[in-house]
């Protein structure tokens, strides 16, 4: 009850609301651009070495693909989700600050995948990294949805959890995989690409009949 009076509405403090979501996007902005900084060539090569070292970056080129791919679905859900928001107190602000601290780091752990691609700790940081983001994110929404500050249908809820379950699953399996073989880790994150991954995420989000 005591956080229901903290909570201020969204129309009444649109202002500060729209600071909130305003800092939120310019940190995504800044992550899913630093990116592209990982990527490198030394100038002053041969002609004869270039296709050589294009090739040589073939490892932070998948590293910066996959991760502006997962940055850009960060941003679409968290879009969402503040779309749904009625309210705000302090404990939203401070984990979607959380939250932002997790999405910020990508482009070291992107940059840690993409010059260490086929060493465990290279996965390891990059799949906890990521699987953080979803944690720390489902986690804020459950906690504003069940606290009254956002709206959102039953189905809907159920397949964030599910989603989340989902996205978080193939990162901690890569890990697995990387104990045996870390070359091989990477692929297993092809599966967040999958074509009809959201028609089984609804699908196992669906209530069961009684």
């Amino acid at each position: 009850m005591a956080r229901e009076r903290l909570a201020r509405k969204r129309e009444e403090n649109e202002v500060e609301f729209s600071r909130i979501v305003a800092f939120s996007d310019g940190v995504f902005s800044i992550a899913i651009t630093l990116l592209v900084l990982g990527i490198t060539i030394d100038p002053g090569i041969p002609k004869d070495e270039l296709a050589q070292k294009l090739w040589d970056q073939h490892e932070a080129l998948l590293a910066y693909a996959i991760s502006f791919a997962v940055i850009a679905r960060f941003w679409l859900v968290h879009h969402s989700f503040f779309s749904e928001v009625d309210a705000f107190d302090t404990r939203l602000i401070a984990l979607n600050m959380l939250y932002l601290g997790f999405v910020v780091l990508i482009p070291f752990s992107s940059q840690v995948l993409g010059e260490y691609g086929g060493q465990l700790p290279s996965v390891v940081v990059y799949s906890a990294n990521l699987t953080a983001v979803v944690l720390v994110g489902q986690g804020m929404a459950w906690d504003a949805r069940h606290a009254g500050l956002a709206k959102s249908s039953a189905q809907t809820e159920r397949e964030s959890v599910v989603r989340a379950a989902f996205i978080s699953g193939v990162f901690l399996l890569s890990i697995v995989v990387a104990l045996f073989n870390a070359s091989l880790a990477p692929y297993i994150w092809i599966a967040l690409f999958f074509e009809g991954r959201a028609h089984v995420i609804e699908r196992l989000s669906r209530p069961r009949s009684p």
